[in-house]
């Protein structure tokens, strides 16, 4: 690895390792070659996350999204890319097939810009499908997984928690993150992440060994899906995540026996 690529590898670990706690835990825990995979599709997705947040302009939050759009394009079609701290190692890591997913995404994320809600329940999970789905799916095949469903259900069932944790939080931000905010929703939006969580552990056994790192950020979907479907008043009083305790021994015991 060059000097210079050293440098942008360790530019993307400081960006997830602000951003996004949980996977920078567990990109940490792979082997080092991995993370050179691994943080520069992580510090991508916090970076598109951002984008429809840092403005309350929705002209201007579109053309940041633009941006990464075209910089997915310019490593798609193999020609000359644009320098960026991320842009340039997420190059090394991409395929054509895997910028082309990461396009849907962030096309995906031009729904955050508007604060209204999901038409329905579907729209929802789809959205989550096409933001923590596919990047999932995309890092399990940057690690050579080339069949792709384990990662890509287990990625929608992570996002539907995740998704459900941050509902407080989106509310804060003038966000109306539920199209229907009842418990009997709720609790069905749990049950539709617990079945695709149900797809990624029937397909586990084809995920290929050097690709499980991948899977691991899907460590607490089972427990907390479990919470919203149990008691989904949860939700909307932050309170789905368990202990920091169980929290790490969840992580220690995904990470040693692949198994979520």
């Amino acid at each position: 690895m060059s000097w210079e690529a050293g440098g942008d590898l360790t530019a993307c670990a400081r960006i997830v390792e602000r951003g996004d706690p949980d996977r920078f835990a567990s990109a940490m825990a792979a082997p080092v070659a991995a993370r050179e995979a691994l943080f520069p599709l992580y510090a991508f997705n916090i970076e598109v996350s951002r984008a429809p947040w840092v403005t309350a302009e929705p002209m201007i939050a579109g053309m940041r999204l633009q941006w990464w759009a075209d910089a997915l394009e310019e490593i798609a079609v193999g020609g000359t890319i644009r320098r960026h701290e991320v842009v340039t190692p997420l190059a090394r890591v991409l395929d054509a097939t895997s910028a082309r997913q990461l396009q849907t995404l962030v096309e995906a994320r031009q729904a955050d810009i508007d604060k209204a809600p999901f038409d329905d329940g579907a729209a929802l999970i789809s959205y989550l499908d096409a933001t923590g789905g596919l990047l999932m799916a995309t890092a399990a095949r940057a690690l050579g997984d080339r069949d792709g469903r384990a990662a890509r259900a287990l990625g929608t069932a992570a996002g539907v928690a995740a998704y459900l944790c941050a509902v407080p939080e989106l509310v804060a931000r003038g966000k109306l993150p539920l199209p229907d905010g009842r418990p009997e929703a709720v609790r069905d939006l749990a049950r539709q992440g617990r079945a695709r969580l149900a797809e990624a552990r029937a397909a586990r056994s084809d995920v290929v060994p050097a690709a499980r790192p991948a899977l691991w950020p899907g460590a607490l979907a089972g427990p907390v899906l479990a919470r919203a479907e149990q008691a989904p008043q949860r939700v909307s009083a932050g309170d789905l995540m368990p202990s920091e305790a169980r929290v790490r021994m969840r992580r220690l015991w995904v990470a040693a026996t692949g198994r979520w």
